[in-house]
Order: C-alpha cells, then structure tokens, then sequence
C-alpha cells in the first residue's frame, strides 16, 4: 500500500512538472521576425569571419547578456573569426546613438550583424516621440546605407515603467516609436519587456526578488541572453548557405529631418569670440564622476557669463554634446543670427557626474550653411555650482 501511494505521488509530482515547465512562456512568442539573418550566416559560415557590434546604453556596455550572445555565435560557428564591437555607453540612447554611430561603428570596418537598444534611456533622458523616431531611424537607416547587407536586431529591455504602462494596457510609448522604424525597414526585434512583465504576470518570477533592476541580476541576464539566443538559433535554423548575400531594402525616409547623417564635428573648428578656451584633452578635476568615454578628450569650454563662441556648418541639423556636471550653466543660442533660446545644461544627474549630454538646438533646417553662436548666461539653476559649458563634440545632421 505504501508502494502504491508513493509511486501515485511521484506520478502525481511528475504531472505537476510536467505541467509547470509546459505552463512557462516561451520567448518566441516576444520576438518579430521580419526578415533573415541569411545574410550574416553566409559571411560566418563561408567567409568564415564576422563582425557584430552591440549599440545601447549601460545594459549593453556592462558584462552579462552582450558576452554570453557573443560566447554563444563563437560556439555555434567555431571556425569563424569574430570581432566584437561594445559600442554601449552609459546614459545614452537613440539620440546619441545616431550621431556616435559613425565614429564608434561604422568606422570599425562592415559590419555584419548588428544589435540596437535604446528604449530604457530614450524615456528616462526625456526624449520626445519625435526624438526618438529622428535617433532611431537615424541609426538604421546610417546602417543600412553604410551596409545593405548587414542583419539587424532591434532589443526593448525592460523597466518598472515599462512594465506598469503594459499592466494598464498600453505599449510604451518608447516601444511603439522604435517598432514603427523596426517594422519600416523590416528590422527583426526582441520584446524583452515584453517578455520579463509577461513573464512576472504569469508567476514565474518576481521584479523584486530575482531580476531586481533595469541593471539585470544574474537572473534576469539569464532571461535575457536566452531569449535573444533562441531568436538567433531559430532565425540561423532557416537560413542556407546555398544562396548569395543580397541588400536588406531600402525603402523611402520615413521622416526626413530623421539623423541618418549624423555625426560628431570636432571641437577644434569652432572659434572664440570671448571667453572660450580649447582644452587639447579635458578631465574634471572637481571629484565628480565621470563615463570613461567622456573624458582626455578636447573640450571647447566656456565657464564665465558673457563668454561667446561661434560655429559654422553644414546641414540640417545642430546640436551639442556637453559633459554636464555639478557646475553646469545655463547657454543662449542663435542660429544664423536669429533670436536667442536658452537651454539649462544642468540635468537631475549632474549633481555628483559629468553626464554626457546630447543636446539638440534645431534639428529642422534647411541643408545649408549656417551659423551658430552660443554665450554664456548670467542665470544659472540652482542646484548648480557655475555658468560651466564644457563641449565635447557638436552634433550635425548632414
């Protein structure tokens, strides 16, 4: 008798298990694919090399999921050569994304497989729709110009926000912009948002517990390479090495003020008018943290009120990226002498970090010659210590 009950509770166990591991979501259903990775799969299995770059803010750029999709390509094509780009920086996302990409992408040679993800730092630095649509396509479409063959994977991460806008019912307003660019250029994504909330809902896990941040856990990095993992062996699964590379196509600009042209312009062809200063390679001296990437780099600065710079370019777009710290004032600006706007450099970070900080001044003009001036006001926020502006690369939009 004793037999018998042990063995219905083992199967009664097994059945529960059973139950459970068949009850979990599977990540496919979190993931559009909408077009083939045929391309990239040709070049790591013929040519045998590859080169694959990750673009995001601090979730990309810290260890974790980035080297674990990396461990997982070297394994699933052990001949290949790969060079792997980390073009993650802290704090940035679609904006500045689409005007780094030249330099700290494209200019590393063709890539071939490329990842994106910008929808956590596109809503916490307060970018607009418009923002994010513009920084977006930038990105895309620069690659797709750059490189008509290179596969691209478009990845939403998650956050508290994200996961109380999709409980009441709505889909991030972030989210919503990227996949109007992903589905106009027939760019494949990964809904990790999507996927960690509905994963939350269904009791698999807990926010508080096990993936813990929008900085994952070891778990919730766990949940994250995964995903992306079997969305590459599902998307390698039907690709052929019977077939030639072909161009991903191209289709019309879906807004035309979009940052498909962006790039930095150095700071050493702006020219002082008053009180502005050429720093050959600027660090902060007053304690305050620092992005590696933004410091021992020339720095255009102006800290006095009434201090004046000038600037001309080409494009239809203009912008500045600043390193914005405790003592970050407040500019006025003036497009080719047109009314002064003022713009407060000091940002809710600024008090304890020179944050790097995209800036964009107008980014509807006509593809021209222009002229930009900038001074330093005599108004300052009043969390901040100075009338500081420390420039580190203008942002133009050819």
């Amino acid at each position: 008798m004793k037999i018998k009950i042990n063995l219905l509770f083992i199967l009664i166990l097994s059945s529960f298990c059973l139950f459970a591991q068949q009850s979990k979501l599977s990540s496919a259903a979190f993931h559009i694919q909408r077009s083939s990775l045929q391309n990239s799969y040709i070049k790591f299995t013929k040519e045998k090399t590859g080169r694959v770059a990750f673009m995001g803010g601090s979730i990309t750029e810290g260890k974790g999921w980035r080297d674990s999709v990396c461990a997982h390509l070297q394994a699933k094509f052990p001949d290949t050569k790969f060079e792997f780009i980390n073009a993650g920086i802290s704090s940035t996302g679609s904006t500045p994304g689409s005007f780094r990409l030249k330099d700290e992408v494209l200019s590393k040679g063709q890539i071939d497989l490329f990842f994106e993800e910008a929808a956590v730092n596109d809503r916490t630095n307060g970018f607009s729709d418009v923002a994010q649509i513009r920084g977006m396509e930038g990105i895309i479409r620069h690659m797709r110009v750059a490189n008509p063959n290179a596969d691209i994977i478009m990845m939403h991460c998650v956050d508290p926000d994200k996961i109380k806008d999709y409980d009441e019912g709505r889909v991030p307003n972030e989210i919503a912009n990227h996949e109007i660019i992903a589905e106009h250029y027939k760019v494949n994504t990964v809904n990790w948002a999507k996927e960690v909330r509905d994963r939350i809902a269904a009791r698999e896990f807990t926010w508080k517990d096990d993936f813990k941040d929008l900085h994952p856990s070891p778990f919730g990095q766990k949940i994250y390479f995964h995903s992306l993992n079997s969305f590459l062996d599902s998307a390698y699964a039907l690709a052929s090495e019977q077939t030639t590379i072909q161009p991903h196509s191209l289709p019309e600009i879906f807004d035309a003020f979009s940052y498909t042209e962006g790039m930095y312009m150095p700071v050493q062809q702006a020219n002082s008018v008053k009180g502005w200063s050429l720093i050959d390679s600027w660090k902060p001296t007053d304690g305050a943290g620092t992005r590696k990437q933004f410091v021992n780099l020339p720095a255009f600065v102006g800290e006095t009120p009434g201090a004046e710079m000038k600037l001309k370019f080409h494009g239809k777009a203009i912008g500045i990226c600043i390193a914005s710290g405790p003592d970050a004032g407040i500019i006025e600006y003036s497009i080719d002498g047109k009314g002064y706007q003022s713009v407060d450099l000091f940002t809710q970070w600024s008090g304890g970090l020179h944050l790097p900080w995209y800036i964009i001044l107008n980014d509807e003009l006509k593809d021209k010659k222009h002229t930009l001036r900038i001074r330093i006001s005599s108004q300052k926020n009043s969390k901040s210590k100075g009338t500081a502006c420390r420039i580190l690369h203008f942002l133009v939009n050819e």
